[in-house]
């Protein structure tokens, strides 16, 4: 350590000018000392007032059985579950239908079948059988072509067949319908929301009934793509679940 002397003052002069020195060192040594145990008492009671700050993720639920298809849960809690295709109309009737569903389907030509899940073998309601037939024509081609309504029939499951007639032939996804028959005029109605973490799709009164949230669509002429970006908007909901669960050709209600 060197120190510099003044050689016109006395040795006491310089220790004095020192000494002078050393104590406003001391001082401000001090004061930065408190500075930083303020500071830090004042960050430790921030702490304790601050939760500390997780990442939650929302974890997606694991997908259903029936979410490789068209469904919705009814207003009566009853699943009810539709086809997308003619390979998915197939595997709907083959697969998936027991003794004590109910099925419906149209007249029409690329018409879904759908089914109403009865586990417990209930009579089903008027209003799911309702909400079913309304589904079946929101997805049958009546819906793009502007259709108001669409007659729905449903029939039991023994009466849906993959027996034609002589010198007939039934392509992938159709069947045959043997016996009596009941009828539905619904009116077009849909709406999506989310149902458990899931996106549904569905007639307006179900969505209503199970969705906090929900968007109602109406037919139009709007690509999906761009409906589907709108509802992803609202909902935040996964782009690709909400086109499965859109008609074709439609637009939102204003």
């Amino acid at each position: 350590m060197k120190i510099k002397l003044d050689l016109k003052k006395t040795l006491e002069q310089n220790a004095e000018q020192y000494f002078e020195k050393a104590k406003k060192a001391r001082k401000k040594a001090e004061g930065a000392e408190k500075a930083v145990r303020h500071y830090q008492e004042k960050l430790a009671s921030v702490k304790k007032e601050t939760p500390a700050e997780t990442n939650v993720v929302k974890k997606k639920p694991a997908k259903k059985w029936y979410e490789k298809y068209r469904w919705f849960m009814s207003s009566d809690n009853l699943p009810v579950i539709g086809g997308r295709d003619a390979t998915t109309n197939e595997m709907i009737i083959k697969k998936h239908t027991e003794k004590n569903d109910l099925v419906f389907h149209t007249d029409m030509t690329g018409s879904p079948f759908v089914i109403v899940k009865n586990k417990e073998n209930n009579d089903i309601p008027e209003t799911t059988k309702k909400e079913a037939a309304t589904f079946t024509a929101v997805f049958s081609k009546a819906w793009k072509k502007g259709l108001g309504t669409l007659d729905v029939f449903s029939v039991k499951p023994e009466q849906v067949s993959k027996n034609a007639k002589p010198g007939e032939y039934l392509a992938k996804g159709a069947f045959m319908i043997y016996g009596d028959t009941d009828y539905y005029h619904p009116e077009m109605s849909h709406a999506i929301g989310i149902y458990q973490g899931r996106v549904m799709g569905g007639p307006l009164s179900a969505i209503k009934k199970h969705c906090n949230e929900y968007v109602e669509v109406v037919q139009g002429r709007k690509k999906q793509s761009d409906i589907a970006k709108k509802i992803k908007k609202k909902l935040g909901a996964e782009l690709d679940d909400i086109l499965r669960a859109l008609p074709t050709g439609c637009r939102l209600k204003k």
